[in-house]
Parts: structure tokens; sequence; C-alpha cells
């Protein structure tokens, strides 16, 4: 009961989190250094780090896989491997390898959503052909789980669906029963001539995979040089491809409908130390030009002092993706974020971590991928202070193994905001680099 209280007592700003929705874990086996079932769990604020190269991408690039494929307008296959989200021009080099001999070719990728729903896809290296779906195991909340391999036999079809060899009135039915691909999925599917070629779908993935798979929004490391202007886009739920194209049009689009969130963009960058106001100006029916205050912070005659987000400095271009990104997602909606922090100053790095924190307490999973110890000791400060339940909160430390593998260790955070025993890296490589100077200055100034 005091601990009740306590906690309480300390977390005024910390708001109840709406029901749990979206992307709850993905797990990967086979892929590039991923080379054991490597499983992460997804939470309101994810935060993904370590060294360069060890994995921290990969686990990420497997479901944007999924979604670069969903999102084509024609059937690029099992799946596509040169997207917008990742790029691969062979099948062999996203598999998991020991020097140069190849351990495998297969992989697979497994995506749950809160309440229960998951699938686990299983792909196979085609000479030649890229990759083929050749099983899938489905499970829907309070249903046994379903497994379904490509080219099964009726027989081994009808085993497989729900109730198992029982299913003689399916049998009788349906002249034809196949197993189907749709893109990344497979469906079991029952065709039935004498009732009119009616068609019945007996297996297919939870349809809150696809939808959350869909809705996930990608802000990559690398995003474009700021422009003069930029090309309209339209303005919606989901976001096709990497997010980047739609940031003017949607700062555009809240300017028109005077949406609470333009005002609301302004406040972050200004907290930032970035800007105070972001505005757009039609140029044509194709382009719209991107302004922005000269000045970090609004002041008289501020609000005509504005300049071409082109004329002020690279982090602004870069961070300005990242924002729009958080304040456009919808609770539940997962947020991937490669290196938000890129090009930013170490205050306002700090300040980073109260933003992230503000979406992930309105509901938006966001995933982060970083190299910053600063933007991790404001999370952990955010959840001391009370601004963050600690349960809001998943760390992912990955590492690599002698031979290539990636380990993965994950941490929660307690009501302090420790996480107890975390790899040596961030912090100590802090400590050693201030060690060396201060120990180089004292021994130039004792020679002196």
């Amino acid at each position: 009961m005091a601990k009740e209280e306590r906690t309480k007592k300390v977390s005024p700003r910390s708001k109840p989190a709406p029901p749990a929705t979206g992307i709850s874990a993905i797990a990967v086996e086979g892929y590039k250094s991923l080379r054991r079932r490597t499983e992460i769990e997804i939470r309101p604020l994810t935060l993904l780090a370590g060294a360069n190269s060890s994995g921290k991408s990969s686990v990420m690039q497997a479901p944007l896989l999924l979604k670069q494929t969903l999102e084509t307008p024609y059937d690029p296959g099992a799946l596509l491997l040169d997207g917008p989200h990742v790029r691969f021009t062979a099948a062999e080099q996203l598999l998991s390898r020991s020097g140069k001999r190849r351990l495998g070719d297969s992989f697979a990728v497994t995506v749950a959503v809160s309440g229960g729903a998951e699938v686990t896809l299983h792909f196979k290296r085609q000479a030649g052909m890229g990759f083929d779906l050749v099983e899938m195991s489905s499970a829907r909340p309070g249903e046994p789980p379903v497994t379904v391999r490509a080219g099964a036999s009726r027989s081994e079809i009808l085993r497989s669906l729900p109730g198992g060899g029982s299913e003689k009135a399916t049998d009788a039915m349906f002249q034809s029963i196949a197993v189907v691909r749709d893109r990344c999925f497979l469906h079991v599917r029952g065709e039935a001539e004498r009732w009119g070629n009616m068609v019945a779908t007996f297996v297919s993935p939870p349809p809150s995979i696809a939808t959350e798979l869909l809705g996930v929004i990608h802000v990559p490391a690398l995003r474009g040089n700021p422009t003069r202007t930029y090309k309209t886009s339209a303005v919606g739920g989901a976001f096709p491809g990497t997010f980047e194209p739609y940031v003017a049009s949607i700062v555009h689009h809240w300017q028109a409908t005077k949406d609470i969130r333009q005002k609301q963009l302004g406040a972050t960058l200004e907290k930032l130390g970035l800007t105070w106001k972001v505005e757009t100006a039609r140029v044509d029916d194709t382009q719209v030009e991107l302004r922005v205050g000269r000045l970090r912070r609004g002041g008289r005659g501020g609000a005509r002092d504005l300049v071409s987000i082109a004329d002020v400095g690279f982090g602004l271009s870069q961070c300005l993706p990242v924002i729009v990104a958080l304040l456009a997602a919808r609770p539940g909606q997962l947020v991937y974020l490669e290196e938000p922090e890129i090009h930013l100053h170490p205050r306002a790095q700090v300040a980073l971590a109260q933003i992230l924190a503000e979406a992930a307490n309105r509901g938006v999973r966001v995933v982060a991928e970083t190299h910053s110890s600063l933007l991790l000791l404001g999370v952990q400060s955010l959840v001391a202070e009370g601004a963050l339940s600690p349960d809001r909160v998943a760390l992912h430390w990955f590492s690599q193994t002698e031979d290539g593998d990636t380990e993965v260790r994950s941490a929660g955070l307690d009501d302090a905001g420790a996480f107890g025993d975390w790899p040596e890296d961030f912090d100590e490589v802090a400590l050693a680099a201030q060690s060396r100077y201060l120990d180089a200055a004292e021994a130039r100034m004792a020679r002196r």
C-alpha cells in the first residue's frame, strides 16, 4: 500500500496509458547476424542500442520487408527484396553467414500484436528467384495455432484445419482445397462448384497483422537534404514507403485545417532549441515550400522572420520528420526511428527523450535505434521523475559475438530509472575518453 501511494505521488504527469494495441513483439531467425531466433518485446518506448553492425537494424528490417511487400501495387512474389525500406539485389545477401559460408537457405520472422494474434512466416531461397514462402503458422486470440505449408496435399490441409481430420463435411463439400499465396501470406481456400462456384477461406493470417505492418511509420537514418520545395503527397493514417516525403504535406494539411498539432510542432522544436515556428506555402498544385523561424525563440516581429528550411542548420531538417511522425501517429501505431538524435546538439538529445516519452504516454509505439547515451540518460531521468512509467520502457542491447552472431540483452527500468546489469559501452567510453584527456593534459603540464 505504501508503495502504491508513493507511486501516485511521484507520477503526476505520467497519465494512464491507453488500452494496449499494436505490434507487441518481433522475432527473427536466420537473417544476417541473427542466426539464432532473436526476439524483442515492443513496448510504448523501445530503445535499441549497441555497437555498429551488431544487429539493431536487422531485427527491424525483417518486418519492413513484409511491409514493403504488402505495399506494392503488383504481386512481387513472396518478398519484395529491393524496396523503399530495405534494399537487396540477391537473396543470399540477407541470409546468415559464417565467414564466406552461408549457414542456410531460409529465414523466419514472427510478428505478434496485442491481444494474442501472431504469425510466423518461413521463407526459403529459390535460386535466381528470390524467396518463396514455404510455411506459415498463425494464431488468433482464443484459438489454437494453425500451421500450413505451401504445396500441401488435400489430406494434409484437412488435418491442419481446426478440428483436424474430423472436417468430413468440409472434405465432402469442396471439390478443390488448396494453399494459395497472397504476397507474403498463405491462405487455405476451397471451391465448391455445386454451390455456384462458392469460395471459402479456412485459414488466413489474423487481419490485425497486415493492418499493423502497413501502419508502420519508418523514419530512416538517411533523411535527405533540405530543398526549396517539396512534392505534395496524400495525408492519411498509413504512409507507404519511408516517411520523409510526407512531412511537408502533413504540415501543410495541419496548417490549412488549423490542427493543434501545428502549434505543438513549433513548441516541440522550440523545446529542442531548433526553431519556434514551421509553416508552409503552396507553390503550385504539385509543390509546397517549408518555411521556418530564423530564430530559435519567438519574439517581436518573429512571425515575419521566416526563411526556407534549406537556409537553416541541417539538424532541423533531419529532426523535423521525427517530430512530425510522432505527432501524426495514432495510438498503437509503430513509429520506427533510426538514430533520431542525428545532427542534434547534446542538449537537444536530452530534450528529445521527453518528446519520445510524450508520444509513448499517448499510446504510440516508439522504437528508436540510438547511439546516444544522453538520450538513454534522459529516459532514465523521466522515469525517476515520474513523468514516464517504467513498464512502458524496454531497453534492448545488441552486441556481436566473436563468430559474428548477434546477442541481445533486454532490461526494464525500475521506479528510480535504473536498469541493473548493463553491458559496458556508452558511459565507459565517455569516462575512458575523459580519463585519456586528463592524463595527457596532466603529463603535458608536468613536462612544462
